[in-house]
């Protein structure tokens, strides 16, 4: 397994957690399932404890637990899955500004994605890992510089869409 960022690969003090087992005692991810438990936890320890949100559940459940959450992790089942992209953006739009965890056997394409809709940091597979080396996903950081959406996350400032670019050219004269 391998955890990126911006920056290249970063340590994973993050534990997480599955099915019934017991949370430790280290800073811990747990199922949305457990999220009594989580937010209890989260009480007892701030900044430790975090949610993994499955890849169809609705991010709105956590909105009122914002603050005792210290990360989120979304599940990407598959790389062609691209509900974790709503799922992040959708977060980020209603207020969470915490870590932010893409989980899941995601491709270095869709890195500068992922951190566009507000990921923090991508946890990939071995699998992925091993085919994909940190200086492919960091060289996919300089390869996007148009969006059809508006950009903008936790990490940096809103751009301009591809169309408000070509009103704002337009409306210059600077348009062909």
């Amino acid at each position: 397994m391998r955890l990126l960022d911006r920056t290249g690969e970063i340590a994973d003090a993050w534990a997480l957690v599955e099915g019934e087992e017991p949370a430790p005692d280290t800073p811990a991810i747990l199922p949305l399932a457990r999220l009594d438990e989580a937010l209890r936890l989260a009480a007892e320890r701030p900044g430790e404890i975090g949610i993994h949100l499955p890849n169809d559940a609705d991010p709105h459940v956590l909105t009122p637990h914002f603050a005792a959450l210290a990360i989120v992790s979304v599940d990407f089942p598959s790389f062609a899955d691209g509900r974790g992209f709503s799922i992040a953006k959708c977060l980020r739009l209603l207020g969470y500004g915490g870590r932010l965890r893409a989980r899941g056997p995601v491709i270095a394409d869709q890195f500068a994605y992922l951190l566009e809709c507000g990921f923090d940091e991508v946890w990939l597979p071995t699998s992925v890992a091993q085919r994909q080396p940190v200086e492919s996903w960091l060289a996919q950081l300089g390869k996007v510089s148009l969006a059809y959406q508006r950009g903008g996350t936790a990490a940096g400032p809103a751009r301009a869409s591809i169309l408000e670019q070509r009103r704002t050219a337009g409306a210059q004269g600077t348009w062909p």
